[in-house]
């Protein structure tokens, strides 16, 4: 991993960052936001992970959050403060920070912490096939570049597809994965989605999602002539 460090107190980088180190995950360090916004813009590396601080001189940590979530940069960013108060963690979590570690904290419980994060993100991670696009985490496609409208079902149906690689799902693997349903409701709920998928999503490009006859549907590049 690789993480940047910005906090204003340069022992508190100091100590951060050689601990990280010892612990295999490389570091770069920043005392102020502005310097922050230099290291992301020129570093052609990507972060990891973003370790905050709230107060610092001339921008503060929630100024520097909001900035880089309004220029499109989804990295991870946990504050490291002292503000301990509910209403400023909250402030931060709804700003799109994903974690907010009170200072004093223990060194090994600030790794925890990292580690849990990125493998958050990480089972976040977009689905990309071809030219379709799954952002989890906004829960919002798109095909060639252009927004599919989704209802919430269609967008769990389609994930559910687009996860199997390729193995033919059958209405009852649908109606447990998608519907949580465990039995056989008696109706035609899984192909009127289905159908309503396909509409949407042949819009802009060939059919993805395919029928196998007497089994159930496929996401497929290609047509298989079932």
């Amino acid at each position: 991993m690789r993480l940047l460090i910005v906090d204003d107190d340069p022992k508190f980088r100091t100590y951060i960052s050689s601990g990280l180190q010892e612990s295999g995950i490389e570091t770069a360090t920043a005392a102020d936001g502005e310097a922050a916004l230099s290291i992301l813009k020129s570093d052609p590396r990507a972060f990891d992970l973003i370790l905050l601080d709230v107060m610092m001189p001339a921008k503060t940590g929630w100024d520097l959050l909001m900035e880089i979530r309004q220029q499109g940069r989804e990295t991870p960013v946990i504050f490291v403060t002292a503000r301990d108060s509910v209403e400023e963690r909250v402030k931060g979590l709804r700003l799109g920070a994903d974690d907010y570690v009170i200072k004093p904290f223990a060194f090994n419980e600030l790794v925890a912490r990292i580690e849990a994060v990125i493998r958050r993100r990480k089972s976040l991670a977009p689905i990309e096939i071809a030219d379709l696009r799954l952002d989890l985490a906004k829960r919002q496609v798109l095909r060639s570049g252009k927004p599919i409208d989704l209802s919430p079902r269609e967008f769990d149906l389609l994930l559910a597809l687009a996860r199997a690689n390729g193995k033919v799902l059958t209405r009852a693997d649908l109606l447990r994965d998608v519907w949580s349903i465990d039995f056989d409701p008696g109706t035609n709920v899984v192909d009127v989605h289905i159908g309503r998928l396909r509409r949407k999503l042949g819009r802009e490009g060939s059919p993805l999602i395919h029928t196998v006859r007497g089994e159930g549907y496929r996401f497929s590049l290609e047509h298989d002539g079932s």
